[in-house]
């Protein structure tokens, strides 16, 4: 293996200077658990108020709330809107900006509740609640999403009464007659996604299906905007939905529209209006004038990490273009500014997500803040500011007012403080960025958090975290691994090797067949040169990677004596099995090359349960029951392998959890790694014990053992 490389450079991040960090205590797990999550804002039609989600948590009871705040665009008056115990989110104001409709668990399931100045009062009561909904600009009509039995549609009693049946039946099973039959944590054999339509004005008027069928009207999807849209004048809804016969091996997704006052067999045939493409097409954003349409777009079929790009529909004239063909990022959030001249978007550029701004006519593009992990904006109307959520690694979730006229802007103005005082009494630790010589020379940018008390003399044990996707990035964002880790003296290293996303489409592409090559010489240049640092003990290093890092981590379980301890979380081991027992087979197809029996050398050559033989580093291993993504019995065969071969393993499956645990079921993910790191790599003791948390323990007390 290759010796310490050469640093191509080293640049520190801004962050808190030596005496700004001096008298604070170190960051703990049960830190992570007093930090607010601010996000989801949302203006006033006068741009006067800002409405946002503040979400708090109570690890000791296991429980978590989120209610709605306002606060004026200069930091002033903040103040909580909502108190319930249990979630409010996803506020969004009236046209007349005297009401604030929201989603709030209140009540049950999520429904859309709105608030004029009283008590809040539910205006859906959906049978198994909504996920998302959107108000015409009038005000007159509310689209909702949700998943109904697909023969009742927008019938509410007639779902109730399946819900009920379904319920009561002693008689428990599945039936499947097609694949996608379940996704990521849930099982979609009877319901479907649609959008039903509600009168505003008439709530006791039945809601309508606007997308009936045996279909999902608007598609799930991580991330992005919604699926679905209504014009402005509420006469036309748009939505993304995949009608392809294999929708398990095809990302052929495609807008579609309907007049939201069309009979219903008009209703059953809505217009395509992306047919000529036969890549993905979603996401629409009507314009606030109504004429353009705008949308994202890939252009490989079956490749689900194809850069996004913003394509925009003339209503008109039937016709779409291009606008950011030249831009090499992946697009994520859009929105359109009040004149409908531009757009303003979010994309993952060298691990961070910079606001731009797209001028519709010209297509120029302007960068507006490229600071940190953008979770949400929203542009005022007059379009001289925007308020964005934003996160950076040494600084916890919290509102920002950004400048968009001044040339040169003026800096970020922080508008809420709901984290101040956590961030005054604990070291939260910043990132210092280098950049390593990887494969072919190719630079590989590594994100650096130095421990609690760091003293530059003394060596610190290192854990070397590789991200998942594989086509994804590690962002310049607060997460806890970020600050649980050195705030019991770890060095936390977390790389963007070939395949990541935010560095050009060919490196994302660069993964793709190729998930031993490029990608593994990347991780050990990192690891060398990372062990060269005259901080870091070379002798005392851990790898940990989750979803297909944790396929990187088994990988390098089979190729590599370097690291001292492991941990897989919810990884890829067997790849044959892995084919026949995920659900989404477009990433397969794409990523592998094929099903198993159209490229079995690759399946055998890159799976690593061909390589057991030589396991022998420590391993943790964690997955999820209910993980559909990548089955929990990945990590089953994984451990089981371990351990015959004698290599000291544990297995924690956290019994309700799917691809990601819940937020409390994070607690004990950090206390087994920091058990099983202490154990090998010899950093801090968790200040739970991870056996007794598993066994029903509370974190009330700092053993973890029972009160």
């Amino acid at each position: 293996m290759t010796r310490p490389l050469v640093l191509l450079a080293l640049l520190a991040l801004p962050a808190a200077s030596p005496a700004a960090a001096a008298g604070k205590r170190a960051f703990t797990i049960s830190d992570l658990y007093r930090l607010q999550a601010v996000e989801e804002p949302a203006l006033s039609p006068d741009g006067r108020e800002i409405v946002y989600k503040v979400t708090t948590s109570d690890l000791g009871a296991m429980k978590r709330r989120s209610n709605l705040w306002r606060v004026d665009p200069d930091g002033g008056s903040p103040r909580a809107l909502t108190f319930a115990e249990t979630s409010d989110s996803a506020p969004r104001y009236s046209p007349d900006g005297r009401t604030i409709y929201f989603l709030s668990t209140r009540g049950g399931d999520p429904q859309v509740f709105a608030m004029a100045g009283g008590e809040p009062r539910a205006v859906t009561a959906v049978p198994g609640g909504v996920s998302a909904f959107a108000l015409s600009a009038d005000g007159r009509r509310l689209a909702v999403a949700a998943d109904v039995w697909p023969e009742c549609g927008a019938d509410l009693a007639c779902g109730k009464g399946r819900d009920g049946a379904r319920a009561a039946s002693k008689l428990k099973a599945r039936l499947a007659d097609r694949l996608l039959y379940r996704h990521w944590n849930e099982w979609r054999d009877a319901k479907r996604t649609h959008v039903l339509a509600f009168d505003v004005e008439r709530p006791e008027a039945p809601p309508r299906d606007l997308t009936p069928g045996d279909f999902d009207s608007p598609l799930f999807q991580v991330g992005g905007p919604p699926g679905f849209a209504l014009s402005p004048d509420g006469q036309e809804l748009a939505f993304t939905s995949n009608r392809e016969k294999d929708e398990a091996s095809s990302t052929n997704a495609d807008l579609w529209t309907v007049p939201v006052d069309a009979p219903p067999d008009a209703l059953a045939s809505p217009r395509r209006v992306t047919a000529a493409n036969p890549a993905w097409d979603g996401s629409p954003a009507y314009s606030p004038d109504g004429r353009w349409l705008a949308y994202r777009t890939q252009k490989l079929p079956g490749w689900e990490a194809d850069r996004f790009r913003i394509a925009l529909l003339d209503r008109r004239a039937g016709t779409s273009r291009v606008l950011t063909e030249s831009f090499d990022e992946s697009i994520g959030d859009l929105a359109w500014s009040a004149d409908s001249k531009r757009l303003y978007f979010t994309a993952e550029v060298k691990g961070r997500t910079p606001l731009h701004e797209l001028d519709v006519a010209s297509g120029r593009i302007r960068v507006v803040t490229d600071v940190g992990l953008l979770d949400a904006f929203a542009v005022a109307p007059d379009g001289a500011w925007a308020v964005v959520a934003r996160r950076r690694v040494g600084e916890p979730h919290e509102l920002h007012r950004i400048d968009l006229a001044g040339k040169p802007p003026a800096p970020p103005k922080r508008i809420t403080t709901h984290n101040a005082a956590v961030e005054a009494e604990v070291d939260i630790r910043p990132a210092e960025e280098i950049t390593v010589a990887g494969a072919a020379g190719r630079p590989v940018q590594v994100f650096l958090v130095k421990p609690h008390g760091f003293d530059p003399s003394r060596k610190y044990p290192l854990i070397l975290n590789v991200h998942g996707g594989p086509q994804s990035q590690w962002a310049d964002a607060f997460r806890g691994d970020w600050q649980v880790y050195p705030g019991t003296g770890y060095v936390v290293a977390f790389p963007n090797p070939h395949g990541s996303t935010g560095f050009g489409e060919a490196y994302t592409g660069a993964i793709s067949r190729d998930w031993e090559g490029k990608v593994m010489e990347d991780i050990a240049r990192v690891t060398e040169a990372v062990a060269a640092l005259p901080y870091v003990d070379p002798e005392r290093i851990g790898l940990m990677g989750w979803s297909w890092g944790g396929y990187a981590v088994m990988w390098l379980q089979g190729h590599t004596d370097r690291y001292r301890a492991m941990a897989a979380m919810m990884g890829v081991y067997d790849l044959r099995s892995m084919y026949s027992s995920t659900e989404e087979l477009w990433f397969p197809h794409w990523d592998l090359g094929g099903a198993p029996w159209e490229n079995p050398e690759y399946y055998r050559k890159a799976s690593p349960s061909e390589h057991v033989t030589r396991f022998r580093t420590p391993c943790l291993v964690i997955t999820g029951e209910k993980d559909y993504r990548v089955p929990y019995s990945q990590s089953l065969m994984f451990f089981t392998d371990l351990q015959k071969r004698g290599v000291p393993s544990r297995l924690i499956v956290f019994e309700n959890a799917g691809h990601w645990p819940a937020w409390h079921e994070m607690a004990l993910y950090y206390a087994a790694h920091l058990d099983w790191f202490h154990r090998y790599l010899g950093g801090d003791p968790s200040p739970f014990d991870p056996r007794e948390l598993a066994r029903g323990a509370s974190f009330e007390n700092g053993t973890g053992a029972s009160p």
